[in-house]
């Protein structure tokens, strides 16, 4: 098994909404603000090469929008999906497998292109992984996330034939990828677990966005259930914790991995490190 970095761009959100009820007073240090309040952002995936598998984890937000959507993203930064793929040696067609961690339009917006007036999906070859519980939750969203809830990013995966549910066994997903499901952020998120090289990767999604995260109180207001985040954030961090799990952000503008240490403050980082570096 063999894992890359697959980087997608950046692009920025209101950092009070990133960081909740942490002041900015607070929270400016970790992540400066422009002059309009935004906060820069990783859109930081994950593939994974096992075999004649090839599974790619997430996919940012993707290029089909217009103008005006993409205007209050601000993206910027020279990466993209392809471009990162082709620095890895592969191409969206031997994508064998894609793993939605779950599908706000930054993490699954580059699942679906346009070819002229059709809405195709962008890995020819690929499942799409979700779970039948998010996957209802999506297509039959509440007035809060609906926005964060695309039909063009989700229904078409379904049109195509090519989605599939995750359930307890995973499907056809090597035996090294275990699932942990979160239900504060949104209902029924997947965090991949990965069994690499001896020590397990976990592939944080926005249970915990970046590093900044780790305090306990640290929890975006877009969370659907804030209260639920911070209890799952507990147990999870008492598990890594243990286990010398390694962190992989998908969010964080500048640290890709971390593992945690117990201070007096609490949860902390210990080490941060890119992906390559294992």
């Amino acid at each position: 098994m063999k894992l890359h970095t697959i980087n997608t761009g950046f692009f920025k959100l209101d950092g009070g909404a990133m960081f909740g009820v942490v002041p900015k007073s607070i929270w400016k240090n970790l992540n400066p603000p422009d002059d309009n309040n935004m906060c820069n952002w990783a859109m930081r995936c994950l593939l994974i090469e096992d075999g004649d598998k090839l599974i790619l984890i997430d996919n940012g937000i993707g290029n089909k929008q217009d103008e005006k959507f993409f205007g209050h993203y601000y993206l910027h930064g020279d990466d993209s999906l392809d471009k990162s793929l082709a620095k890895a040696g592969f191409h969206r067609k031997d994508i064998t497998d894609v793993i939605l961690t779950h599908l706000h339009f930054d993490h699954c917006g580059g699942s679906i292109i346009r070819q002229g007036d059709k809405l195709v999906p962008a890995f020819e070859n690929a499942i799409y992984w979700s779970n039948e519980r998010h996957w209802k939750w999506a297509t039959e969203p509440n007035d809060r996330e609906k926005a964060s809830f695309l039909k063009e990013n989700i229904l078409p995966i379904q049109e195509s034939g090519q989605l599939k549910f995750i359930e307890k066994e995973n499907n056809g997903l090597p035996e090294e990828i275990s699932i942990i499901q979160t239900f504060g952020h949104t209902d029924a998120m997947m965090l991949p677990k990965i069994n690499y090289k001896g020590k397990h990767i976990v592939f944080m999604a926005d249970l915990l966005p970046a590093a900044a995260h780790i305090p306990i109180p640290y929890v975006m207001a877009y969370d659907m259930f804030p209260l639920t985040t911070l209890q799952e954030k507990k147990s999870f961090f008492k598990e890594a914790q243990e286990e010398n799990y390694i962190l992989f952000f998908e969010h964080d503008p500048k640290i890709e991995c971390c593992t945690l240490e117990l201070t007096e403050k609490g949860i902390r980082k210990k080490e941060s490190f890119d992906l390559a570096e294992l």
